[in-house]
C-alpha cells in the first residue's frame, strides 16, 4: 500500500487527493424521529426545510409586490366593472343582462345589416367621386413607359437608324 501511494502522490496533486479522499466519505445520513418524539409526527430533514423555506419566500415575495403595487394605486382611478362585477365562489364574473326576445334579437341584426349596408354605399360614393376627380392626371411616367432615347451625331444617321438593328435592341 505505501508503494501504490507514493506512486498516486507523484501522478496527483494534493488538492487532487484531498478530494478524491472526499468521495471515499461515507455520506451524512440524517437522523429518523425518535420513537418518544413520534407523537409530534414527522422529523423534517433538510431538504424538507429548503423546499418549504424557498416556497415561503417566494410567496412573501410576491405579497410584497402586490402591497408595493396597491400602495401605487391611483386612488381616483374608476371603471364601471368595479361596480359591476360580482364574487361567485371567489370567481370574478359580470351579470349579463340579454333577456331580448326572438324579435328583438331579429331586429337588433337587422338594423345592424342595415347600418354596415349604409357604410358601405357611403364609402363606394367617396370612391368614385375621387376617381372622377382623377380622369385628367396621368401617373407620373405612364405616358413615356415604352419609349427609348438613342442619341446620334449628325441627322444623317438619325435618319439611317433602325432601331430593329441596333446594339442595345440585340442585348435585350
Amino acid at each position: 500500500i505505501d508503494l501504490w501511494f507514493s506512486h498516486f502522490e507523484d501522478h496527483m496533486s494534493s488538492s487532487a487527493f484531498r478530494n478524491a479522499a472526499k468521495s471515499r466519505r461515507r455520506s451524512h445520513k440524517e437522523r429518523h424521529q425518535p420513537y418518544s418524539r413520534r407523537k409530534l409526527g414527522l422529523l423534517e430533514k433538510h431538504k424538507d426545510y429548503v423546499l418549504r423555506a424557498r416556497d415561503y419566500h417566494r410567496k412573501q415575495d410576491q405579497l410584497k409586490l402586490l402591497k408595493e403595487k396597491a400602495s401605487n394605486r391611483n386612488p381616483d382611478e374608476f371603471y364601471f366593472k368595479m361596480i359591476n362585477t360580482k364574487l361567485k365562489d371567489g370567481q370574478h364574473f359580470q351579470p349579463t343582462n340579454d333577456n331580448f326576445s326572438p324579435d328583438e334579437l331579429k331586429l337588433m341584426k337587422s338594423q345592424d345589416l342595415t347600418y354596415t349596408l349604409m357604410k358601405k354605399s357611403q364609402e363606394a360614393k367617396k370612391i368614385a367621386k375621387l376617381q372622377s376627380c382623377l380622369h385628367g392626371i396621368k401617373k407620373p411616367g405612364a405616358g413615356r413607359s415604352n419609349q427609348h432615347i438613342v442619341f446620334v451625331d449628325s441627322e444623317k444617321e438619325a435618319a439611317e437608324f433602325e432601331p430593329v438593328k441596333s446594339e442595345r435592341s440585340e442585348e435585350r
